[in-house]
């Protein structure tokens, strides 16, 4: 099957976990025997514009809007232009996708413009969805995703959670499957370097942007409950721009208020292909999010064997099984956070048998084989459902 991967923000050969997602799909998807080609927005006036990444993926740079990166929010002028270049190459260069599948809601909005032009189903991916506002002011974000959901063939979830708020903004329950993003457990396993640590002081290990909705500050407050212990926070800016941060600064007051700095080690951003040793280096991971729809840092760290204690939101949930490859706690309730973080930090047995559990839920739920075998139906059902319309409509 040819398969259009549409991401216009999110290149396969770019860096960070929207990027790398759809690398991964895309290679997965090559694997089974299709044909993938990943069409991205062009930022880089130099690069060429088909490029061959690993697995026999074809990356396409498209020329709408400025040939600079941009804020996601930025693109949204440019989506007609997008959408007019996709249909042009898809109707002139001898190459039709079977099916369309946009990731993010911008690439959603060209994909079924251009869709329309070679009557192909599109498959939508949105990855998080936008705060529902108020009306007036002109269309949002959540108008777009209501609108967009409505006119896709098929919108793929991640979690559970994530279906509600699709429902929530209008989105037909009939139209959604859940299919879970999946992690590499070939880079992402027990065997193979650590980073530096202590070996005689405890590693709790956290990932993730420094935003407060992301719970670090819960972390820190956890701290006191679990005295001896270090926390090594990994995500943000790179190390040398820590010290000027806003969200780095917040987290370091908070931690000399609470007494506990000496146990906080704030590391920055870290290159994806090092995140293995870092998770191998680790006791256990915490993930405390108020609100997340999906938390690749808990699935990562599964699948290199590493327990999880996190806060019962959104993602979680279903990714981390509670009492089988870790804890879940309240979200906003640090008391609760660091009596999880405490017991499992002084119970060696448990954090053995929640490691081990999570490495084999990691290697059977989440392996990209799987993943990809499960939105090939997805594809197949809908290009399926395309022709027998389409052989009705010529009967009548």
């Amino acid at each position: 099957m040819r398969i259009a991967m549409i991401s216009e923000h999110a290149s396969p050969l770019g860096v960070g976990d929207q990027h790398t997602h759809v690398a991964d799909l895309s290679r997965a998807l090559a694997d089974l025997g299709h044909e993938v080609r990943v069409y991205t927005r062009r930022t880089d006036p130099h690069v060429a514009e088909v490029v061959a990444a690993p697995g026999g993926v074809h990356v396409v740079h498209v020329p709408a809007g400025p040939a600079h990166p941009a804020p996601a929010e930025e693109l949204l002028p440019h989506m007609a232009e997008f959408a007019r270049l996709l249909s042009e190459q898809w109707q002139h260069t001898g190459w039709t996708p079977d099916v369309a599948h946009a990731h993010f809601w911008t690439s959603g909005l060209a994909a079924v413009t251009a869709a329309k032009q070679v009557d192909i189903p599109v498959v939508q991916s949105f990855h998080e969805l936008g705060a529902i506002e108020p009306g007036g002011g002109g269309p949002s974000r959540s108008g777009y995703e209501r609108a967009l959901g409505r006119a896709v063939d098929r919108v793929v979830a991640q979690t559970q959670d994530e279906v509600r708020g699709l429902v929530r903004i209008g989105v037909p329950r009939a139209r959604l499957t859940v299919v879970p993003a999946g992690v590499d457990s070939e880079r992402f396993t027990p065997e193979g370097p650590v980073a530096p640590r202590d070996p005689e002081r405890p590693r709790i290990l956290s990932v993730g942007k420094l935003v407060e909705r992301k719970g670090f500050g819960d972390v820190i407050q956890a701290m006191r409950y679990v005295p001896g212990a270090e926390v090594v926070v990994v995500g943000g800016p790179p190390a040398d721009q820590l010290p000027g941060d806003p969200g780095a600064r917040s987290l370091r007051a908070l931690a000399e208020r609470l007494q506990v700095a000496d146990r906080l080690r704030l590391v920055g951003s870290v290159p994806h292909r090092d995140m293995p040793s870092w998770y191998r280096s680790a006791d256990l991971l915490v993930a405390a999010p108020w609100n997340e729809q999906f938390e690749q840092s808990a699935l990562e760290a599964m699948a290199c064997g590493v327990p999880i204690v996190g806060t019962a939101v959104g993602g979680l949930t279903e990714t981390v099984v509670d009492g089988l490859t870790g804890d879940l706690v309240p979200a906003r309730d640090p008391r609760a956070l660091g009596g999880a973080l405490r017991r499992l930090v002084n119970d060696k047995v448990r954090r053995f048998t929640y490691a081990t559990a999570a490495l084999d839920r990691a290697r059977q739920a989440y392996s990209w084989k799987r993943v990809a075998a499960q939105i090939g139906s997805v594809y197949s059902a809908v290009t399926g459902l395309r022709r027998t319309s389409a052989e009705t409509e010529a009967v009548v």
